[in-house]
């Protein structure tokens, strides 16, 4: 039997509320909540769910576009992309339960965005994601790794979606807190749209899917609060999933869409069965009456609390016009799905719970959102490092560049992809590594996408405004050099406690960042995700952040996919560098890597100049000229011109660059803007760069199998893929 609980401002702090939030909540009650109640509250106003600390500034970001169908508000962004089709797509993060429980944590991440994406009509077609561990020399790191590619991997495979591209990289700053942002898209027919809107007093709500059981109680809530050493004790709060009946789930909704059966539908995330219906009923301006008795349950005894504050995955709640709730029915039970109906909709503006004979819960809609607390919190303006003054190399470019492929952050991932299966489904044109963006097609069309996700955490460490706004140009870049048109942005926000003020300093100087980019470059933000509380308490006390990672999910379109290129070098072609060099160091890759250092500004991002050079890019690449290219990123030319050799095998001899500045600087600064390009022509391409007014240069001739540097040092392409290749796979054997 259940032992009656006191409700006071002990217990509402015990569950993330401050003593202002709960009196916040005795005013709109009139009176001591319900533990039930208590628990509404507490998720629908925590950080994770209300964006209490980030929602004044998320507004700042551009959302519109003529191709923007939906964005932010919804449970995914929609953008039109031609010929009736809409792309459906968001990221979001599991990074307090992949640390807890690595595998569960990434499945159920995986699980629940494909959930946002499919609740909308869409049928999901690709799976990214965008990584950050802890040091490899963290006894952890290898533990969670390990867990991790396998939740992802496990999920994805199971329910036959291939997950296509992503990135990953390790800094000490994630020892404690490991980042996990799943991303899925989806493709809809843009006149069948399903929103989350509850709407028709008297409509049944209608539960399906799995039964509710007591895993991931106050999940959300663990969510918003930073990790101390006993973190690993919150296991229970780490839900459970199972992809095979989430593939039940995703085709029985698909079919029920094909009818005129659903007036709403919202999946039921963090917060379960609570944030779904209040989330339905409060945007439909309706009220809502459940009764708990009808919920299917996979445990005993539950009580009304566990029940409205379970975050059991798998689950859908949905309002049927009334005449199709047989139809319904019918539909999810040939699919072997529970199917319920709990509820229904009310004109009192009131959620109404009630359980075994007694009302457990009686609150008012429109307060819980309108009175939901919105901080603007202090934020201290992050202090940027000086320009990095004269550095010197202490090895030889061959030796340097080794080193550089073979090291955590530009090693190979097939040891993490050759886990994924990236091809079922066979819409897939580029597996993961091939192009600087995945690459999937639409079927029985010329259609196509661009897909990546992008971030440079020690950039945004060392300048958060240039390192958001450097993310989003990353994103539009590996789009562009596919030759895709850059559509739209989903983001994963992922800082430290907002409660100190250079965090949310951190936070509010990325955000303008990113805004200045996406505006510049025409890339609005239509979906996402903030993160916060990324810390963790060691057991001295002290408490480490991780590093600002902005994490920028980018979309893109092909009108006709099959001008796609990827950037596998390719044989008897002058290899063009297009883009300015005056050899950044600054935070660089090279800095870290070779001199152990983390120092100096970023290279800056000039938006203008950007947009000029991608835009000629593309239109080379649809034009026919481009046959492979490469953004230039960390580790510079040379890692580039590396990485292009590794993908084909095809060599390529580079010219000395007679720039006037130190080989390290030209080679491996990471000066932004800039492409790698094979032409047949490159005295061509350089005439047309320079009527462009994009600088160009001719650096290298392809062919052979061996990169052959200025010095006339040669590196074969199997020696450069045996450094490439054995990180991990020495990490994961260790």
């Amino acid at each position: 039997m259940n032992k009656p609980v006191t409700v006071d401002l002990s217990l509402a702090r015990e569950f993330g509320l401050t003593a202002e939030e709960y009196g916040r909540v005795l005013s709109i009650m009139g009176r001591t909540p319900s533990l039930t109640e208590l628990g509404v509250f507490s998720v629908m106003w925590s950080e994770h769910c209300s964006y209490k600390s980030s929602r004044k500034w998320l507004r700042g970001l551009p959302t519109t576009a003529p191709w923007v169908i939906h964005g932010p508000g919804e449970n995914a962004g929609v953008v039109d992309i031609g010929e009736g089709y809409a792309a459906i797509f968001k990221m979001e993060s599991h990074n307090h339960p992949s640390f807890i429980e690595p595998y569960q944590g990434a499945a159920t991440g995986v699980g629940g965005i494909l959930r946002d994406v499919f609740t909308m009509g869409a049928r999901p077609i690709a799976n990214l994601n965008a990584l950050r561990f802890g040091s490899p020399e963290n006894p952890n790191t290898r533990r969670i790794v390990d867990g991790v590619v396998r939740g992802i991997g496990g999920y994805g495979n199971c329910v036959g979606v291939p997950t296509v591209g992503g990135e990953i990289n390790f800094h000490p700053a994630y020892d404690g807190n490991p980042l996990v942002n799943a991303m899925t898209v989806g493709l809809a027919r843009k006149d069948r749209i399903f929103l989350s809107a509850a709407a028709g007093i008297g409509n049944p709500v209608i539960y399906v899917g799995s039964r509710t059981g007591r895993d991931g109680i106050h999940g959300a809530t663990m969510s918003s609060a930073e990790f101390d050493e006993d973190a690993l004790s919150k296991r229970p709060t780490v839900q459970v999933g199972d992809p095979f009946i989430e593939k039940l789930l995703i085709e029985a909704c698909l079919e029920l869409m094909e009818t005129d059966a659903i007036v709403a539908i919202q999946d039921m995330g963090a917060a379960g069965l609570t944030s779904s219906s209040v989330e339905m009923a409060g945007k439909g301006g309706v009220g809502i009456d459940l009764d708990l008795d009808a919920v299917p349950q996979r445990e005993p005894n539950m009580t009304a609390y566990e029940m409205m504050l379970s975050e059991s995955q798998e689950r859908m709640l949905m309002v049927l016009r009334p005449d199709r709730t047989e139809l319904a029915r019918k539909i999810f039970e040939k699919w072997e799905l529970d199917f319920a109906i709990i509820g229904h909709l009310t004109e009192t503006g009131h959620i109404v719970v009630r359980h075994k004979g007694q009302v457990e819960a009686d609150i008012p809609l429109a307060p819980l959102a309108d009175q939901a607390p919105v901080y603007d919190r202090p934020a201290q303006k992050p202090s940027i490092p000086a320009p990095l003054g004269a550095v010197h190399a202490p090895l030889s470019l061959d030796a340097m560049l080794l080193e550089l492929v073979a090291s955590p952050d530009l090693c190979s991932r097939a040891w993490v992809w050759n886990q994924y299966d990236s091809t079922v489904g066979g819409q897939t044109v580029r597996r993961p590594g091939a192009a600087d963006a995945a690459i999937v097609k639409i079927e029985d069309s010329t259609l196509g996408l661009a897909l990546t996700t992008d971030c440079t955490p020690r950039y945004c460490q060392a300048d958060p405004r240039t390192g958001g706004a450097q993310a989003v140009a990353e994103a539009w870049r590996n789009i562009t050099a596919t030759g895709a048109r850059p559509l739209a942005v989903t983001d994963n926000l992922n800082f430290g406690n907002p409660e100190k003020p250079e965090i949310m300093g951190q936070f509010v100087a990325a955000i303008e960042g990113m805004a200045e980019a996406c505006t510049m470059l025409d890339f609005p933000v239509v979906s996402g995700n903030v993160s916060l509380y990324n810390e963790t308490r060691a057991p001295d006390g002290s408490v480490r952040a991780i590093l600002p990672t902005p994490a920028i999910g980018g979309l893109g379109v092909f009108e006709d996919v099959r001008k796609a290129v990827g950037l596998g070098m390719q044989a008897d072609k002058d290899v063009v560098l297009l883009g300015a060099t005056r050899g950044e160091l600054g935070q660089s890759v090279w800095l870290r890597e070779i001199l152990g250092r983390e120092e100096g500004a970023p290279p800056p991002v000039d938006l203008a100049v950007e947009r000029r050079n991608g835009d000629f890019v593309r239109g080379e690449i649809l034009a026919g000229a481009i046959t492979a290219c490469h953004d230039v990123a960390d580790g510079g030319i040379l890692v580039a011109a590396a990485e292009m050799v590794m993908a084909s095998g095809i060599g390529c001899e580079l010219e000395s660059p007679d720039s006037g500045m130190r080989p390290e600087a030209f080679w491996f600064g990471e000066d932004q803007a800039r492409y790698l390009a094979c032409v047949d022509d490159g005295a061509a391409l350089c005439a047309r760069a320079a009527k462009a007014g994009v600088p160009a240069r001719i650096i290298a001739r392809s062919g052979g199998n061996d990169l052959i540097l200025p010095n006339g040092v040669t590196i074969s392409a199997a020696r450069m893929n045996v450094a490439h290749g054995t990180f991990f796979p020495a990490l994961m054997d260790a």
